[in-house]
């Protein structure tokens, strides 16, 4: 093998590893306390199904016969099968097509993850931006987890981040890879990519902080509130 066949395989090798550390690579908050969540569910269901079992060998024992060394042989199995059953069960990975109907509670966590899955087959200027929209994400839930779901906001939220940010990265995606670094209509692919996703990002931040704006409002009408009640009262009793 000449050097430049071993020069290929070594930076074949570190591009395959480069790319399983960006698919890893969480963009947000929300997304990983979305898979943490599953895991300790998994784990629950892993912890009960084997107390279960170890429960009823435990009374099998005492009430019928001793389980003796053949017994406690096949209890030992059977509780690594109940394990193994219980907690193979993989993190529920979104699909495109099931973004726009998320829970709203759950769209910003969901759509991070949508986009950590896609993130290491976009272009590097992409890939920061798809980093800076997980920031954005991340301040937009907590604003979701209030938010009337029936409400005009919503619904221009849900398509902002359901729809209209994932038809982005996939239309980019459907074109061949040889052509998006070819210019038409005065811009390549690319460049159209990191222009859309530049806007997004500030769409979504723009979202979140005119949501937070109106909890602002409340929480200073609550104090001006509190002002006129209790210093006015204490006006009273000081006149």
């Amino acid at each position: 093998m000449s050097m430049s066949e071993v020069d290929k395989v070594r930076l074949s090798a570190a591009s395959a590893i480069e790319r399983s550390r960006e698919r890893r690579r969480p963009i947000g908050t929300k997304s990983v306390a979305l898979r943490r969540q599953h895991l300790y569910k998994k784990l629950g269901r892993v912890l009960i199904a084997g107390g279960i079992v170890l429960i009823g060998a435990a009374v099998f024992g005492a009430l019928i016969q001793p389980l003796g060394f053949t017994g406690l042989l096949a209890l030992f199995i059977l509780v690594i099968g109940v394990a193994v059953l219980f907690g193979r069960s993989p993190f529920p990975e979104p699909r495109q097509a099931d973004l726009p109907k998320t829970d709203l509670k759950q769209l910003a966590g969901r759509t991070e993850i949508w986009l950590e899955a896609q993130r290491p087959a976009l272009p590097a200027p992409a890939r920061q931006l798809v980093d800076g929209i997980g920031v954005q994400l991340d301040l937009l839930a907590p604003q979701l987890q209030t938010l009337d779901a029936a409400s005009p906001a919503a619904a221009n939220i849900r398509k902002l981040v359901g729809e209209d940010l994932p038809e982005l990265v996939a239309g980019y995606q459907r074109i061949p890879a040889g052509l998006r670094t070819e210019a038409h209509a005065g811009r390549t692919p690319d460049e159209t990519l990191v222009g859309g996703l530049k806007m997004l990002e500030s769409e979504i931040g723009n979202a979140a902080r005119s949501l937070a704006a109106g909890e602002l409002d409340k929480l200073a009408t609550r104090e001006r509130y509190l002002q006129l009640k209790y210093q006015g009262l204490e006006g009273e009793d000081a006149a």
